[in-house]
């Protein structure tokens, strides 16, 4: 399970389904390692993903209003990155092919199989935002080695880097158990000319 130590934020997760006593139940398995949101139906859930920055959502297929389908069609239209579980009764056919999810779990789904899926897509997750992160710190790096303080700290763009790789590197501490010793073997390459 990702990281459990009280200093640290747990990844969240969203529950999506318009039975609330579904949500809710799936809510109450995660609760713990995990901080849980759920939702009653898609724009709810549509609207908590574009103000909170959600790790995982747990999607029912088949809801009044928007469909889950329609939710991940949105989630995906909008650039949405985090993974996406579907958790359905409604049996899959060919068309799952197509559609832009990360794992898909038929009801009824058990307690073990719920937080191992979330568990898996946080992990991967992680490992995809650890990837981001050294990309940009390695950028930010030789930059910071080549050119001198004031001049970065004069670029926008650098600003820019150095937020987005801190937003990185947090989010990879809550979604992994221990990427400190990742940190600390990339921080340590000498990446400046000699």
């Amino acid at each position: 399970m990702p990281n459990s130590s009280n200093d640290r934020e747990f990844p969240r997760v969203l529950v999506v389904d318009d039975e609330p006593e579904v949500a809710d139940a799936y809510a109450l398995r995660l609760r713990g390692p995990y901080d849980v949101e759920t939702a009653y139906g898609g724009e709810e859930a549509l609207e908590t993903v574009a103000t909170d920055e959600v790790d995982v959502v747990l999607l029912d297929r088949h809801m009044p209003g928007m469909s889950g389908d329609e939710v991940l069609s949105v989630l995906t239209e909008r650039g949405y990155y985090g993974r996406v579980i579907m958790v359905t009764a409604i049996d899959p056919g060919f068309d799952v092919l197509d559609m832009p999810f990360d794992d898909y779990l038929c009801k009824p789904v058990e307690r073990e199989d719920v937080v191992t899926a979330v568990d898996h897509q946080c992990t991967i997750l992680g490992y995809e935002t650890l990837g981001e992160y050294f990309t940009l710190e390695s950028k930010r790096s030789v930059l910071r080695a080549e050119l001198p303080d004031d001049e970065l700290r004069d670029r926008e763009e650098y600003r820019d880097v150095v937020g987005r790789a801190e937003r990185l590197r947090d989010r990879a501490r809550r979604l992994l158990d221990d990427p400190d010793e990742l940190f600390d073997t990339f921080d340590a390459v000498g990446r400046e000319g000699r």
